[in-house]
């Protein structure tokens, strides 16, 4: 039976089983809420309330309600978003002494997708591109840690650790049967942004990471290609997905001149913060274009969106993946905490780069550019229902037969790039025929 057929089967069972449990109390409920909205929190605790009552009175065992409170507290954070979660106390304690910091990881940006850790982008040249790890994958596993049974921050938690030892990461991957894959945790250095000359004088920086410093470097690398006499440049945000938003802002205001670059969201969708483009600080006039891909998160859609919205220039590849958004601690009387999400980084026309689905998320390109290869967010449900579905029907051992001949590997081109150089090609052959 597949993932999702076990799923839809539990969850039948718990709503029987529900209902047999609170038979004797529903109509209670109907009349007490049925004129209560859904979003009424006083209606809610009220809920909360009745099976606290019943799960003390009726529960078959004296029930743990320090561990009832934990999971509650879980659960309340899981339903909302996977960068909100709680803490306990020995976790707000580290946290507060950002002890984190001290620990090795393994170089790659996660979120979670259908409760499933996701491999936004892997850094260049870390354990985690030495090891094979790749953008798109799916961790089923941390060691014997199951990925659907915990919260982003606790999985993150559990790939860091002290330099030079390994974590085992269980691999969903399309395409390709599940592997284990052995990531040594250890130090890396994120490169700096590249820059080379294509035909027709156009200069292409490839960004690698947008964390503190990396725009003056990218500055750096405009400045270079302007004094080689190069006049439109393509800027490679693909699989960036590290960094700041205020780095965006300032490698977005490198070719911006004026007007909004980006915001920060509130609650009822209040602007806390507008980012304004310094005309001091624009330092190239002609014309740009920007790649993006799923791997393209955070403060690379602040550059992106601001393209796009101050119509700079095109942005062409695939909908970026979707994200940028701040948490608070909050802590309780117990020494635990929550770690809520209270605002989120938006374009400057105030779209919001995290939404709550794939069809909301990250920036649409004005020129789309799909690479063959990309494998969907939306995907990771069918890679659990198929290795399920290989579990209980697998193969039988075929006899050993002649390997054939492996074909040598072919370079796929780079179709997005490719389509960057002919709009920067066209845009120049227009202005010479005066249209």
């Amino acid at each position: 039976m597949s993932f999702r057929g076990k799923i839809i089967i539990v969850s039948l069972s718990v709503a029987i089983a529900l209902y047999a449990f609170v038979g004797g109390f529903i109509n209670n409920y109907i009349r007490t809420y049925a004129q209560q909205p859904i979003n009424d929190a006083g209606a809610q605790m009220r809920i909360f309330q009745d099976v606290l009552q019943h799960i003390q009175n009726d529960y078959v065992d004296e029930p743990n309600f320090e561990k009832v409170r934990g999971g509650a507290l879980r659960g309340l954070a899981y339903a909302l978003d996977p960068y909100s979660s709680y803490l306990t106390a020995d976790q707000v304690r580290d946290f507060q002494a950002k002890k984190q910091n001290t620990l090795a990881g393994i170089g790659a940006e996660f979120s979670q997708i259908s409760s499933y850790l996701y491999v936004i982008s892997v850094i260049k040249d870390s354990p985690a591109e030495k090891a094979g790890l790749k953008a798109g994958d799916v961790i089923e596993y941390i060691e014997n840690k199951a990925t659907r049974d915990i919260s982003l921050y606790d999985a993150r938690q559990l790939i860091l650790g002290e330099a030079g030892s390994g974590v085992k990461l269980r691999v969903l991957r399309a395409g390709a049967k599940p592997q284990t894959i052995t990531v040594s945790r250890g130090s890396y250095k994120i490169p700096s942004a590249e820059s080379k000359i294509e035909n027709g004088k156009i200069g292409v920086i490839k960004v690698y990471s947008l964390e503190e410093g990396e725009a003056k470097d990218i500055a750096v690398q405009v400045q270079n290609l302007s004094k080689q006499g190069v006049q439109k440049i393509i800027l490679d945000l693909r699989g960036v997905a590290a960094g700041s938003l205020n780095e965006g802002v300032a490698v977005a205001n490198l070719f911006i001149k004026d007007g909004t670059l980006a915001q920060v969201i509130g609650r009822e969708n209040k602007v806390l913060q507008t980012y304004a483009a310094d005309p001091s600080k624009a330092i190239f006039n002609g014309q740009v274009v920007a790649l993006i891909d799923i791997g393209t998160a955070g403060a690379a859609e602040v550059i992106a969106s601001a393209l796009i919205d101050r119509q700079r220039g095109d942005v062409v590849g695939e909908r970026s993946f979707g994200a940028g958004t701040d948490q608070q601690l909050f802590t309780m009387k117990g020494g635990d905490g929550y770690l809520l999400t209270v605002s989120k980084w938006a374009s400057a026309s105030g779209k919001p780069f995290y939404g709550e689905d794939r069809a909301n998320s990250g920036v649409k390109p004005s020129v789309e550019v799909k690479k063959p290869d990309t494998p969907e967010p939306l995907d990771v449900e069918d890679l659990v229902d198929q290795q399920d579905e290989q579990k209980q029907n697998p193969q039988p051992n075929a006899s050993p037969s002649p390997k054939p001949e492996q074909p040598k590997p072919t370079v796929q081109e780079d179709l997005q790039m490719k389509k960057a150089l002919e709009l920067l090609a066209d845009k120049t052959n227009a202005a010479k025929s005066g249209e």
